[in-house]
């Protein structure tokens, strides 16, 4: 069977290897009769998958042992509320950058739980870059610090982590797993899983010990961090399959060398990409700062709009597909994401340039 290229943001492409391996396991998981959909949380085998790909998770990432790691529902948008409730811990305010969307919602969430502080904002300059580290305005007396390494409908990206006086808090939805990160110089992270993790329904938080079990009064028992820690995120039904498949996505990665190689294909693609946007001689465009772009997220745009709907048929006719940019912005996006093959970036690269020398 062939499959297409999918290039879209999330929900996102699955390595082949894992869609059929469960696929193999779908009507009876490893000879048991029955479905991994089917089986009960509490059930010994379940549990052991759970706590291998917390294993996995911790061994990719190099998760120190005073971190818990916890798999919960409501992906990243929930955490948007979830973090001040657990992290605020007598402070009355948080500090938040804004450099596109996923950041400018966050920070509307908090606002509901305290007063935030946007330390930086590049709004102005229509979240085409990071504002410069010294012009931030940071509060000593913040619970929190706030940002997002990598915004995905802008394609915006820090090249470096803040190093700030109070705990760093990162939206790593869309780059968590695609290169090599030093867990320990956060607070907390955390990453909807359905761009590098697994499919959607499930979100990852890695959150420092002592950050937990001080909640705002009111929380509900379900967003309390400890109640989920204390329960090995099983204060409820968790989403099993989605925890299954996010195991699966770990044990490939294993495989295929860990995060240090992953990121040398990652940053071959993207390379691969700009280079075909930026030689174009204008036909394509990226509006993002060089020193600022995304790997994983590959905005751009014709020079003629008129051919955006061309662009987009005839890339679908190819096996392309997703490629259309975020309503909100407008323009084409490619996602390349971990699961996306190099091969992939390749099709994609030789479609614009016979697009190009066919319309251009």
């Amino acid at each position: 069977m062939t499959r297409a290229y999918n290039f879209c943001a999330g929900p996102a492409a699955l390595p082949q290897a894992v869609l059929s391996e469960a696929q193999k396991d779908m009507l009876s998981w490893k000879g048991k009769g029955m479905s991994i959909m089917e089986m009960s949380h509490r059930s010994n085998d379940y549990i052991a998958i759970a706590e291998e790909a917390e294993k996995d998770l911790r061994d990719l990432l190099n998760v120190p042992a005073n971190y818990k790691v916890l798999f919960l529902q409501g992906g990243a948008s929930l955490q948007f509320a979830q973090i001040p409730m657990n992290l605020l811990r007598g402070h009355s305010s948080a500090d938040y950058v804004n450099t596109g969307m996923w950041s400018t919602k966050a920070i509307a969430e908090a606002r509901k739980y305290c007063d935030v502080n946007v330390v930086a904002t590049d709004e102005h300059n229509k979240f085409r870059g990071v504002p410069a580290f010294d012009t931030w305005n940071l509060n000593s007396k913040a619970a929190y610090l706030h940002y997002t390494p990598n915004e995905t409908i802008h394609g915006v990206q820090f090249n470096y982590i803040p190093e700030v006086d109070v705990p760093l808090v990162a939206d790593f939805s869309s780059s968590i797993l695609s290169e090599p990160l030093d867990v320990s110089k956060f607070g907390l992270i955390y990453a909807g899983a359905q761009k590098n993790i697994g499919p959607a329904g499930i979100v990852v938080v890695i959150v420092r010990e002592d950050l937990i079990g001080d909640v705002l009064p009111g929380t509900p028992t379900m967003l309390d961090y400890k109640v989920a820690a204390d329960n090995g995120s099983m204060y409820n039904t968790p989403p099993t399959f989605s925890w299954y498949l996010a195991g699966l996505v770990f044990k490939w990665l294993k495989h295929h060398g860990g995060l240090k190689a992953i990121a040398e294909v990652n940053h071959r693609k993207a390379a691969k990409l700009y280079d075909a946007i930026d030689n174009s001689d204008g036909f394509y465009g990226n509006p993002v700062i060089r020193s600022y772009r995304s790997i994983m997220n590959v905005p751009f745009v014709l020079a003629d709009a008129s051919l955006e709907k061309t662009f987009l048929k005839d890339a679908e006719e190819r096996g392309l597909l997703n490629l259309a940019g975020h309503r909100s912005v407008g323009g084409m996006r490619a996602s390349l994401y971990n699961a996306v093959p190099e091969e992939g970036v390749d099709a994609l690269v030789d479609f614009m340039k016979e697009f190009h020398q066919r319309l251009g």
